[in-house]
This record gives structure tokens, C-alpha cells and sequence, in this order.
């Protein structure tokens, strides 16, 4: 059971919430003066006999008073307060710090889940957990809902903000979503839990957590340098992903406050300015119990909720372990909501999403997975000593019933060459350079740090560590993930100038902590690339904290940490080519593109595709393998292209082969052996293996030539 206040603070603010005093409390048990006082001041504590007085005379059970866990319910209700319009008449349109984000579900992701990840307990060396919960309500249940958040009262400040929306970008978002919860009948829930995470810790109006997230804007109180934000803007996703601006919170300290730590609960309600009744209000609301100690108990403040009034807000969390549960009212997402936009996704067995009226939130579901295995999957991700700092996952409700089960995030399943990669590291079985298949092979990469202040030279070279693995079931191969100490991919890039007939690699780039705390210049390296990222924390670059702190040239030291990467992955993964080789000759002279003599090009008339260059070798099959490269014109509409592949002969007509296994590698689509073209694409690359039972004569034999034929070729 949760330990309670001790009796006197939680005597005093009980009479205070009763708007009543000492003496009036003394009389009523007929006591004197000085004995009530001796309770408040901790001198002494009442006799059990007086127990049941006490809680006669607060309006309360005799629990309540013995367990001290919650305030009893007599005096002040719990209301919303909206602030005072400015006595100078400025008006606020809105949270500004809301417009740095998309509402969208996966900047949420990242945003939440990196905020979770920085307030990680890290003594007992356990993940924080984080839980998506998608609930619709509707009918009998969103009604509930709605009479628990205090509607009514919430009203006209809603009808106020809707006669003046046409005005504000703010006031139409939230116009179309009381419209959407009225007209479909229907209110999403998205609720964030955090668990082994330290909670909202502080006092409601000092300097602490609590406040720095609930009443303050640009304010980050993360505790070291590992963390992953640094802006202050993190949060305001919560309320711009609220197509009602309402996030309600219910949150379980790690410190205690006021002697308790479980449901410490307050509202925030973000609105533009509006007037109602003829009164103007600034724009943010909270809901709460009136503080008596502010000015006509106006202002409210966080209370201790008991376990029915959690359940009733949708705020009930699993146990008593320390976190906080954000529930965003009204979630909507720009990407996943908008009826117009086709999506492919697909339900468990595959028949697509049917409308069955959860299309909405079933989309969202399954953008949260994506969003949680591309952003964090390294952090999910353990080996040897090394413990995963973090475990996600998503659950989607209608009316309490379960719509999708809770799907637990598994960076294996999601990112299969990077988890290989992060681990192989973790357990020391990285190799010097790739061999096999499934080998993971690491370089250490520098990043030579710059010295504060302006000053010309170099604080040290932090050595990154650079893995590098073959690419097997991830979405876009060929590219190198960046991380530092919080785990999250910070950096997602492609490596410049590859050859053709490079084999689909995943790269990862470890840093500051990531690399290991006892590398050299860790800390320091941490300090700079965390100086270095802007509030979306997507890359590292010329920031105004690093023109600052450090220079105005000192981001280029990230650029040369990106090309010495860059041309470490190409010493690891392009084959090596001897001039001298007389293998590698032969196969050259052995493949030729097909071209016509040049006809006189005419002034107008769309271009065509053009085979630019070819790279092939014998497979162990003995058959060819060939990796073609096209150029494409600047046309909006590209015919279609079938590659065609012959013996050159010296006379007669060239026998033509057959291939076994015709893909894309990008720029391109393959259907039934024809090419069709991205749109906007400047260039395209296709790979391909011949049929080894169409070769007429041994493959060493052979000389190939390559043409790109245009239409189906059906007619070749």
C-alpha cells in the first residue's frame, strides 16, 4: 500500500480546501485551539478515538483520514481554469512552440519516446517501457468521457474559438475536431504510459519536472548530456497532435511530493484567445483543484486522484512503478486521417482494411510501429553486457474492446541488419573486413572536436565506431543510421558515388556515449553533436547554440566526420579490382551495350532511356550476372523498357537469352520483364541473372550485349 502524507501538511491543506480554519475545526470537536495546532505542526498526531471526528467533521470516510493518500472531497470541486486575458490587450493565436511539429503519429513517436528514454531510471539498469494506446470511444462511452473532462463547462470556450476560426490557423484545427467528434459520433483517445521512468516530479509553480512540462513553454530540465532533447519543444507535440488542445496527465513520482506518489493528476487545455460572456481569456486552461493559496482560488493546481476518478478520465495506469500516462483527447493524424489519401495497409490476414469504422485507428497502429522501430530501434537492442535501454509497444481499443492486440516493437523483426550490426558490436565478434555473409565488420572513424569559445584548434579526436553488414529484409538499403549516447537514430543518409554492382549494405555510426563511455573525448563528443542537432533532432549541422558555444566553421568538423564515414563504408564494401587482373579484362571485353549509329537528333519530341553503363560477372552457376545503370530524360511520362540480352556473333542474327531473375534496384519497377520508371527519376538501376539452360555454348565462350528495347519487346 502507498505510504501517506504525514497527518499535519495533509490536515492543513484539507482545511484550506474546505475554506476553513483551526479554530472552527477545534470547536466542532471540542477541542482547543491549541491541540488542532499541535497536529498541524507535527508536534503531536490526534488520538485513534479522534480519528473518526476528524473525518465526520472533513466531510470523509475514516480511511481516508488513516491512509492519507488522497484529499477528501469536501470543499473546493475540481474545475478548469482558463487564464486571464493580457491587461495590455495582446492576444495569443495559439502555443507557437505547437507549429515547430507536424500533428502527425510518428513525429509523436519520436518525440514522446525520446522524452521517455532521457527520464529513464538508470539505477536498477532496467529499460523504460512505453505503451501506445489507441482507444475510440463512442456512444454510451464517449458521453461518460465528456461529463468526466467537465464538457459542459468547456463549452462555450469551444463555440467561442469556432466564431472566430477563419482568423486563426489554431481556432480552425480545433473547430474541425469538435465538429468531428459531433458529426461521426466518435473520439480517439492516444494515450502515452511510461513505466521505470522518473515522473513529473517538483512542486506545481517551483522549478521541477512537473512544472517545466505543464506550465512552462521552452523550458528542458533533462538531467545529463546523454539526453536526447535539449529545446524545451518536445512536449508541445502532445498538444498538436490534440485536435482539441486537451492532454490530461496522471502521473506516479519517483520523489515524493507531499509525502505521496501515486495519481498525481492535472489537465492542460491549449486554445487561442477567445471572450466569452464578454470576458477575455489569454488562451491555456487547466483542470484542477483551486488553489487557496493564489488570489480568490482561482488558479488550480495538480491533486492526488483517487482510483475512480483516474478510470473515469481513461488514466488508469498498471501499477505502482514510477512514470507518467499522457492521454492526448482528440488525436489526429494529418498523414493517417485524410480519407482522400489511398493506403496500402493491411490487416493481419491480408485482405486489406476493411471499412469497418476502425480504418482510422488501425492506420494509426501500424504508423506507430513504424515510427518506433526505424527511430529507436538501436535502443531496443541489447548484446553481451550491453542491456537494451528501452521497450515499446502499441495496443489499439474501441470502447474498451480490443481492436488490434498489443503488438511489442521488436527491433529483429523491423531492422534485422542494423540489430545484427549493434549486437555483433556488443558481443566483440565484428570482424576486420566483410568475407561472408552475415559478418559484421567495424572501422573506427574521427571526429576531431573543435575548442569552445571561438578558439583556433582541435579539443581531441573522438573516435566513432563504424559498422558495417549486409543488408537482408530492411527498407532501404545502402544507408548509414547515426546515434549517439540516447540511442535514438539521430542521422539517416545515403553514401555518395557507389559503384554499380555494389551488394545492398546496412551501416551504422556510433558516437559520444554510443561508442562506448570510455572512448576518448565521449562526454565532450556527446556535449558537441547534441549542440549540433536543430528541435527536430533528424541531423547534425550549423546550429545557432554551436555558432554560439563552439564557432561559426565549427560544423565542419561534422563534415569531415561524414566523409571520412563514407569513404570507410566504400573501403568495406565495393570489391576491390585489380588492373592487372586478366579474369577481370576478359569479362570487360566480354559485355558491350548494343548502340545504333546516331541519327541527327530532332529539335522536339520526348527523350528515351538510355543504357549509361554495365557491370557483370560469371555466377557460381555459370550463369551471367549483369547490374545496368540507365539514364533517363526529363519527360513527365517515360515508355516502357525491356532489357534484352544477346550472344554476339560474328554473322547472322544474335541468339537471345533468357533471364532467370530480373529485379529493380531503384529508380524502376519490374513487371513481367518490362521496365517502368519512377516518375522524376534521373537515373535507374536494374540487376538481372541469365537463364543458364539458354545458353547455347559454354558461358566462358560468350560475349554479351545488352540492349534496352523500347515497349514490351513481345515482337523481339
Amino acid at each position: 500500500m502507498e505510504a501517506g502524507e504525514e497527518f499535519g501538511p495533509w490536515l492543513a491543506r484539507q482545511l484550506k480546501l474546505a475554506g476553513r480554519t483551526q479554530a472552527e475545526l477545534a470547536d466542532e470537536l471540542g477541542l482547543t485551539r491549541a491541540a488542532v495546532s499541535a497536529w498541524i505542526t507535527r508536534r503531536s498526531v490526534p488520538r485513534p478515538t479522534v480519528m473518526g471526528e476528524i473525518a465526520k467533521a472533513l466531510g470523509t470516510d475514516l480511511g481516508t483520514v488513516h491512509t492519507r493518500t488522497t484529499d477528501t472531497q469536501a470543499g473546493l470541486p475540481i474545475t478548469w481554469y482558463h487564464r486571464p486575458g493580457y491587461q495590455d490587450g495582446g492576444r495569443d493565436g495559439g502555443n507557437a512552440a505547437a507549429f515547430a511539429f507536424d500533428a502527425d503519429v510518428q513525429v509523436l513517436a519520436r518525440e514522446t519516446c525520446q522524452n521517455s528514454l532521457d527520464e529513464r531510471l538508470v539505477q536498477n539498469g532496467r529499460p523504460v517501457r512505453v505503451r501506445y494506446t489507441i482507444h475510440e470511444l463512442t456512444g454510451e462511452a464517449l458521453e461518460a468521457f465528456r461529463a468526466a473532462v467537465l464538457w459542459d463547462d468547456l463549452q462555450p470556450h469551444y463555440e467561442a474559438v469556432s466564431r472566430s476560426a477563419s482568423n486563426q490557423k489554431v481556432g480552425r484545427v480545433v473547430d474541425a475536431g469538435v465538429r468531428d467528434m459531433f458529426e461521426k459520433s466518435r473520439l480517439i483517445l492516444l494515450r502515452i504510459d511510461d513505466y521505470n521512468a522518473s515522473g513529473l516530479t517538483g512542486d506545481d509553480y517551483g522549478d521541477g519536472k512537473f512544472a517545466a512540462v505543464v506550465r512552462r513553454q521552452l523550458e528542458s530540465l533533462k538531467s545529463g548530456l546523454g539526453a536526447g532533447g535539449s529545446y524545451g519543444l518536445g512536449k508541445a507535440t502532445l498538444w498538436a497532435t490534440s485536435a482539441l488542445g486537451m492532454v490530461l496527465i496522471n502521473s506516479t513520482l519517483s520523489d515524493p511530493h507531499e509525502g505521496r506518489t501515486e495519481r498525481r493528476v492535472i489537465g492542460r487545455l491549449e486554445l487561442p484567445w477567445r471572450s466569452v460572456d464578454g470576458i477575455p481569456y489569454a488562451g491555456p486552461a487547466w483542470l484542477g483543484r483551486p488553489d487557496p493559496d493564489t488570489p480568490g482560488a482561482e488558479v488550480v493546481r495538480s491533486w492526488w486522484a483517487d482510483e475512480e476518478t483516474v478510470e473515469r478520465l481513461h488514466l488508469t495506469r498498471d501499477n505502482d512503478e514510477p512514470g507518467t500516462s499522457f492521454l492526448i483527447v482528440g488525436a489526429h493524424d494529418v498523414a493517417s486521417l485524410d480519407q482522400g489519401r489511398p493506403d496500402s495497409a493491411d490487416d493481419e490476414d491480408g485482405n486489406g482494411l476493411e471499412d469497418d469504422g476502425t480504418r482510422d485507428i488501425r492506420v494509426m497502429h501500424r504508423r506507430l510501429v513504424e515510427a518506433l522501430s526505424r527511430d529507436f530501434w538501436a535502443a531496443m537492442t541489447g548484446g553481451g553486457t550491453k542491456l537494451p535501454l528501452l521497450e515499446t509497444s502499441v495496443r489499439t481499443l474501441r470502447n474498451g474492446e480490443v481492436v488490434i492486440d498489443e503488438e511489442k516493437v521488436d527491433p529483429a523483426v523491423k531492422q534485422p541488419s542494423r540489430t545484427r550490426a549493434l549486437r555483433a558490436f556488443y558481443e566483440g565478434t565484428t570482424v576486420d573486413r566483410l568475407t561472408e555473409s552475415g559478418q559484421v565488420a567495424l572501422r573506427t572513424v574521427p571526429l576531431r572536436l573543435p575548442l569552445s569559445g571561438g578558439r583556433a584548434g582541435t579539443l581531441g579526436t573522438h573516435p566513432g565506431v563504424l559498422l558495417v553488414t549486409d543488408a537482408e529484409g530492411d527498407d532501404v538499403p545502402n544507408q548509414v543510421h547515426s546515434l549517439r549516447g540516447s540511442r535514438m537514430t539521430i542521422k539517416k543518409s545515403g553514401v555518395a558515388s557507389l559503384p554499380l554492382g555494389v551488394n545492398p549494405f546496412q551501416a551504422v555510426l556510433l558516437v559520444g556515449r554510443a561508442a562506448g563511455e570510455s572512448a576518448p573525448f565521449a562526454e565532450e563528443a556527446e556535449e558537441f553533436l547534441r549542440a549540433a542537432e536543430p528541435p527536430e533532432h533528424d541531423r547534425w549541422g550549423q546550429t545557432e547554440e554551436l555558432t554560439l558555444r563552439w564557432s561559426h566553421s565549427a560544423h565542419h568538423r561534422i563534415a569531415r566526420l561524414t566523409t571520412e564515414v563514407n569513404a570507410a563504408v566504400k573501403e568495406l564494401v565495393v570489391r576491390p579490382r585489380s588492373t592487372g587482373s586478366q579474369e577481370s579484362a576478359k569479362l570487360r571485353k566480354k559485355l558491350t551495350v548494343s548502340r545504333k549509329s546516331a541519327a541527327p537528333r530532332r529539335a522536339s519530341g520526348p527523350g528515351k532511356p538510355e543504357l549509361d553503363g554495365l557491370d557483370a560477372e560469371i555466377g557460381a552457376d555459370r550463369e551471367w550476372r549483369i547490374t545496368a545503370e540507365v539514364k533517363l530524360p526529363r519527360a513527365e511520362e517515360l515508355p516502357v523498357m525491356t532489357p534484352v540480352v544477346l550472344l554476339d556473333v560474328r554473322s547472322g542474327s544474335r541468339p537471345r537469352l533468357d533471364w532467370a531473375e530480373l529485379v529493380a534496384v531503384e529508380g524502376c519497377e519490374v513487371e513481367n520483364g518490362v521496365l517502368r520508371f519512377t516518375p522524376g527519376a534521373r537515373r535507374a538501376v536494374f540487376r538481372g541473372s541469365t537463364d543458364v539452360t539458354s545458353h547455347p555454348v559454354r558461358t566462358e565462350l560468350t560475349r554479351l550485349v545488352l540492349e534496352l528495347r523500347a515497349g514490351t519487346g513481345s515482337e523481339a
